[in-house]
């Protein structure tokens, strides 16, 4: 291997699973391999929904054991959710998941205080039940905060404790609805006014930043060689996904698939109209001065959902089987918060359509059209929306993350959109990681840089759109009843 090339660790960290990869850079070479894969499995306690971030720090140093000797690691995970720390850096308990009930009913509240067209406005995020804001104002009067000392988001925490060194890195802060997407800084006034104590946050890291070296300990349970860096990434796993977006130009929109589906585009300045904030678009920040400006979707927890329900039959079978099953037949809103909890899934679809008066999917395989066929028209709207919103007309519709595997899903959404579509990496969070890690070590230039390396190393596959975009037009009237 040429001297040229270096070897990144990104530790890449879902709500189910987490993984460590190596990237393997040189100046015109990206290569990934997986090093190790580990379960993330929250816990019921009495108390709710927990994150078991101890188990997750030993996947962690198992995967780096794996991964072996690195120039650099790097972490990335899903965001809103943090640990506390005390006075002495301790812990504070397991942290709570975004899917535990103590958020119910706190927007109210907050907005009570501050409302939602005005908090809106100050932070540009759309709302979600879980954003940290309502998570910091549902946990004011606990103990465990009024002992804390200091939050670390999930990253940060983990990235604390394999380097002792503190920091808030900035894709994951402007989640929190507690960054003013502006200025790209906190949001003092709107903390203020909802009695948050922004001092609880370590000082803000932007993605490249260094973020430490691996302590002693930590080399000595990995067997590394030190001294290794930990370099700050874009550690939502969204924004180091959007960053390994291989486009071309501005001209396009995005949409990374799993579990969920984030929809947008990249823009230079956030979207911070009423017509926005009514359409639920949120203005996330990204690297260089980006803003990651895009609608959540449910995503293929929908399908996933449903498999678990059947008994986990062959997927690759039931897809094809949809495939042949009767084009939007019945359509449900994939973005419907009716269908955010899991279990019962193939009925609660079923009686969407009903209730809708659409015909009712029966076998698994229609019922598997009638999702994939929604997501498509989930991601036609969120791209049409947010086009017309932001004054931004692409060419290319990119799909990033675990849906490119999907091969009906990604064509469907070329049909609905009436746009080529662009498949792939399938492993983006993990490649973005590390294109910033090597770009941070100087092995690759801007972001239009780590795209043109992307596009030459990476499979891609193009999807055109079939036929007129008619019957999705009439597909999406009936669903919003019109």
């Amino acid at each position: 291997m040429s001297a040229a090339v270096k070897s990144y660790a990104a530790v890449d960290l879902g709500a189910s699973s987490g993984r460590v990869m190596v990237g393997r850079v040189g100046p015109d070479s990206l290569e990934l391999s997986e090093a190790h894969r580990f379960a993330n499995r929250p816990v019921r306690v009495p108390e709710g929904l927990r994150w078991d971030v101890l188990g997750l720090y030993a996947g962690v140093l198992d995967g780096l054991r794996a991964a072996g000797q690195a120039d650099s690691v790097g972490i990335d995970s899903w965001a809103v959710d943090y640990g506390l720390l005390d006075a002495d850096g301790a812990l504070l308990g397991n942290p709570v998941h975004y899917r535990d009930a103590r958020t119910e009913g706190v927007a109210e509240k907050v907005w009570a205080t501050v409302p939602a067209e005005e908090l809106y406005a100050a932070t540009g995020l759309q709302y979600a039940p879980f954003n940290t804001l309502y998570q910091l104002t549902a946990a004011r009067s606990t103990t465990q905060l009024a002992q804390a000392r200091r939050l670390l988001l999930m990253p940060d925490l983990l990235t604390y404790w394999l380097t002792g060194e503190q920091g808030t890195e900035l894709t994951n802060a402007s989640t929190t609805q507690l960054i003013d997407p502006r200025t790209r800084d906190w949001s003092h006034g709107i903390a203020s006014r909802l009695g948050i104590d922004l001092d609880l946050f370590a000082p803000l890291r932007q993605p490249g930043d260094p973020a430490g070296l691996l302590r002693d300990e930590v080399l000595e349970e990995t067997g590394l060689s030190g001294p290794v860096p930990v370099t700050a990434v874009g550690s939502h796993d969204t924004a180091s996904a959007v960053a390994a977006v291989p486009a071309s130009g501005e001209r396009f929109a995005y949409i990374c698939t799993g579990t969920w589906s984030l929809a947008g585009l990249e823009l230079d300045t956030p979207v911070l109209t009423e017509e926005s904030r009514s359409a639920n678009f949120t203005n996330e920040l990204g690297l260089d001065g980006t803003v990651r400006y895009l609608r959540n979707i449910m995503g293929l927890w929908l399908l996933q959902e449903c498999v678990r329900a059947w008994g986990d039959p062959d997927l690759g079978g039931l897809l094809l089987e949809a495939s042949k099953a009767p084009a939007l037949r019945s359509v449900v809103d994939a973005g419907d918060a009716a269908f955010l909890a899991p279990g019962r899934m193939p009925e609660r679809i079923a009686e969407a359509c009903r209730v809708s008066e659409q015909p009712v999917p029966e076998s698994p395989a229609e019922v598997t059209r009638c999702i994939l066929d929604s997501l498509a028209l989930a991601h036609r709207k969120a791209v049409q929306d947010a086009q017309r919103l932001a004054g931004h007309a692409v060419d290319v519709v990119h799909v990033v993350g675990g849906g490119t595997r999907n091969a009906l899903l990604c064509q469907l959404t070329a049909d609905a959109c009436g746009l080529p579509v662009v498949a792939g990496p399938t492993e983006a969070a993990a490649l973005g990681n590390v294109l910033v890690q090597a770009r941070a070590h100087g092995l690759v230039g801007d972001l239009a840089g780590m795209r043109r390396l992307l596009v030459n190393t990476q499979p891609l596959t193009r999807y055109e759109p079939r036929g007129g975009t008619e019957r999705w037009r009439a597909a999406q009237a009936r669903l919003a009843g019109g």
